[in-house]
């Protein structure tokens, strides 16, 4: 298995952890509901706000930008394009998306969205080494 894989597996772990707790704390946040809201239908779900509203958003925007990710990391797997950039950018993404979840959690709007364009630079690292193979 080649480092960018490893790097896609890692955060399809972290990703489903953050689904998790994203879940818990929202159906916390839901009392006196509880857990009955949360394992119902949920067609009339009461609202959240703050934390656990953030938290439900930061694993929604985890989950949006995994689909980018993990279609560039297997296109390049499959492609051959192992180049340093593509290892690169897998990290860079990595790791922006391991800070970016606590500061959307806490609720940090200018690191939060700076945090999200460093991510987007490493998959763009990631296409333009596509991009490069092809050519």
């Amino acid at each position: 298995m080649t480092k960018t894989l490893m790097i896609l597996a890692e955060l399809v772990v972290i990703n489903w952890a953050l689904i998790v707790a994203a879940s818990l704390i929202k159906a916390k946040a839901w009392k006196p509901s509880g857990i009955l809201a949360a394992v119902g239908n949920r067609d009339a779900a009461p609202d959240c706000s703050g934390f656990p509203a953030r938290t439900e958003r930061a694993a929604r925007n985890m989950l949006e930008n995994m689909v980018l990710f993990s279609a560039l990391v297997l296109v390049a797997s499959a492609g051959g394009v192992h180049s340093p950039n593509v290892e690169l950018g897998a990290r860079i993404f990595f790791w922006a998306r391991i800070v970016y979840i606590p500061i959307y959690m806490i609720g940090i709007p200018v690191a939060r969205t700076a945090t999200w364009a460093i991510s987007v630079v490493g998959m763009g690292m990631i296409f333009a080494a596509i991009v490069q193979a092809m050519a």
